[in-house]
């Protein structure tokens, strides 16, 4: 029998688990409980940082679950982010057939040659309302997690 302690996770630890992000009411976000493990490296984006910083000084063969405020989640809802688009905006950033419907996620190129999406709210003949604020911002979620194994 060996007597070495369980490796734990680290900044850079590279990891094989099962993780679930839910909404508080249980309705999952993404799950990989029900398919094969993820297997990822800490520290390079796969996870978002807040995710990573709950894993960090996990034992291998751990399962736990965190409840995760706003402010340790997506953030809160952020008024500044919920801004009028002209209809010049949105021809722009469209193809001449487009539809929109209240609800629709729309992409929008921005000035540093990135992406950035918002949710539309209202639209009129003048232009559109949109939401660019993360769609579980200001929502309390729960982290599942089963560490497999580390590397």
């Amino acid at each position: 029998m060996s007597n070495l302690p369980h490796p734990i996770v680290t900044e850079a630890a590279y990891l094989t688990l099962h993780y679930r992000l839910a909404c508080m009411d249980g309705t999952d976000i993404v799950s990989t409980f029900d398919e094969g493990p993820a297997t990822l490296q800490l520290g390079t984006g796969q996870l978002a940082p807040f995710l990573e910083a709950c894993l960090l000084g996990l034992p291998e063969g751990v399962r736990q679950s965190f409840d995760l405020p706003p402010e340790r989640a997506f953030g809160p809802r952020n008024p500044d982010l919920i801004q009028r688009v002209s209809r010049a905006t949105l021809d722009e950033n469209s193809s001449s057939d487009e539809r929109y419907a209240i609800g629709d996620l729309v992409e929008f190129a921005a000035p540093g040659g990135g992406r950035f999406a918002g949710v539309l709210r209202e639209i009129d003949a003048e232009g559109a309302l949109f939401d660019f604020n993360h769609p579980l911002a200001g929502q309390s979620v729960k982290f599942e997690v089963k560490i497999i194994g580390i590397l």
